[in-house]
């Protein structure tokens, strides 16, 4: 996972763009836009990054990631 991303996960934190919905749903903002935001479980997003993370790295043994779900992670740590 790169640093970026990992970098995006603690400012939604931080900034409390995560809110739990129920217990494996999250609702977390963008981050590029304020006015949009994504339902997210610990093991899949609604985001584009998370949509097409197979098509940018061609699988490559990678299980996809993105913000949202590293920020889930770091919410749990934090609880």
């Amino acid at each position: 996972m790169s640093a970026s991303t990992i970098r995006k996960a603690k400012k939604l934190v931080e900034n409390g763009g995560v809110a739990k919905v129920d217990d494996d749903l999250y609702q977390i903002k963008s981050s590029s836009d304020p006015e949009k935001s994504y339902f997210v479980t610990s093991d899949t997003c609604e985001c584009p990054g998370f949509k097409n993370f197979y098509k940018f790295h061609h699988g490559k043994g990678l299980k996809a990631n993105c913000s949202h779900l590293e920020a889930i992670r770091i919410f749990k740590k934090e609880l």
